[in-house]
This record gives C-alpha cells, sequence and structure tokens, in this order.
C-alpha cells in the first residue's frame, strides 16, 4: 500500500466555517496577532488571550466536517494516508481519519503553564483560575508565534515517506510549515489544491485552481480509479 501524505490548511476548514481570523489588514478579530497568539500576549493579557480562543472554540464546536475532509477518509481505502494540519481544529478527526498530526496545536486540549506535557480534552471555555494538578494556570493547547514546532520532526519524518503528497488549502509561505516538501523524494507526485494558487505547474507538481470541497473530491477520486 502506498503511501499519501497530506498537508492541509486554514482553506480546508474554512469552508466548514470555520473563520480564518485573519483580515485583510493582518488583524484578527481587530487584534494584532502578537497579542492573541504570542508569549508576550499571554503574559500581558491572559483573559484577552482566553476570550480570543473560548471564542474559537465554542465555534467549532458549532460546525461539522466538509466534503474534502470527509474524500480524505475515502482515500484509506487504497492509500495509507498521514495528515499534517497547521489547523487547530479536530475536523479531521471528526470525518473519520485515522492519522493526524497537527503542527500548531489543538483547540480542543488544554495545557499547563507548569509543565508542557501536561495536556488535557477541553471542550469548554479555559477561565483564569482553572488550574492544572500543579496549581499553575492552564493555557490552550496551541503553538504560538515566537514558539518551538514540537511536531515538526515527527512530521518531517512523515514527509519523507510520501508516494504522492496532497497540499491543500494552504500557500505553503509559513514555516516551519513550508519547509516540509523539501522533505519529500524528489520526483514524487505533488497536488496543490487551492483556488487561488501562489505557485507554478512543474514536471511533479499539479495545480488545481479549486476550492477544498471541489478539488480534493476529484483529486481522490482520481487515485482510486487509477490502476
Amino acid at each position: 500500500m502506498k503511501n499519501a501524505v497530506v498537508l492541509t490548511g486554514a482553506g480546508i476548514s474554512a469552508e466548514s466555517g470555520i473563520k480564518t481570523f485573519r483580515d485583510a489588514d493582518g488583524l484578527w478579530e481587530g487584534h494584532d496577532v502578537m497579542e492573541v497568539a504570542s508569549p508576550l500576549g499571554w503574559e500581558k493579557n491572559k483573559e484577552l488571550v482566553l476570550d480570543f480562543y473560548n471564542k474559537r472554540r465554542r465555534q467549532l464546536l458549532k460546525v461539522q466536517p466538509n466534503a474534502a475532509h470527509k474524500a480524505l477518509v475515502r482515500l484509506e481505502e487504497r492509500f495509507h494516508v498521514e495528515i499534517i494540519t497547521q489547523n487547530i481544529d479536530d475536523l479531521h478527526e471528526r470525518a473519520g481519519s485515522k492519522n493526524v498530526t497537527h503542527l500548531h496545536g489543538e483547540l480542543l486540549k488544554a495545557r499547563s503553564t507548569f509543565d508542557e506535557d501536561l495536556v488535557m480534552d477541553w471542550k469548554k471555555d479555559i477561565c483564569i483560575g482553572d488550574f492544572c494538578e500543579h496549581n499553575s494556570q492552564l493555557r490552550p493547547h496551541v503553538v504560538w508565534f515566537g514558539e518551538a514546532v514540537p511536531m515538526f520532526q515527527k512530521a518531517a519524518e512523515i514527509s519523507e515517506t510520501a508516494d504522492i503528497l496532497m497540499v491543500i488549502g494552504t500557500s505553503m509561505q509559513v514555516y516551519p510549515a513550508a519547509g516540509l516538501v523539501d522533505f519529500v523524494a524528489p520526483g514524487t507526485p505533488i497536488y496543490f489544491i487551492d483556488p487561488r494558487p501562489n505557485i507554478r505547474e512543474s514536471g511533479n507538481l499539479e495545480i488545481i485552481e479549486k476550492k477544498a470541497v471541489e478539488g480534493v473530491p476529484e483529486i481522490v477520486d482520481r487515485l482510486l480509479s487509477a490502476r
């Protein structure tokens, strides 16, 4: 069974109704990104940061996986599928994908500010005064700007195994995630699915200039029917 590695970004979740939160002026819901997604912002105003992620968590619990998420589950009929996502939602898992690596953390988890390895499932709001067993404040289990990406090494190792690579709903301009393509063996077929692609086709790179809900099922159908 061949290995299909799938890199997904905000574009696949946006079609389920998940806001990208990044406006044209670069603000996230009226906030500078460093106010709500950085260690400095956390130290400056914990209530603001918690409120920002609490709103995102509530929204996530109201939406459902879309046709693109579901198509990737069908791909498991003929491929060993590994999904590496920049998204912090759980829509891949809810659709039924078995192997999902979250580069930037998971919104439905909280972690201790005393011990970063102390992570717990968390679907309600995180509030000031919600403490871990070490009597330390809980924070979102999300990788903020300026923090290390602990799952990157695992993602790089997965990328090295790819027989095919699908890139969905991400510009691949944000590092270190964008660097994962460099770990794929030369000549590996790459399918880049995005309605506004920012790259050009090459010998092994095919661009599908469509939204994820249209382009992903199309490519999955093609791969499943190939002999």
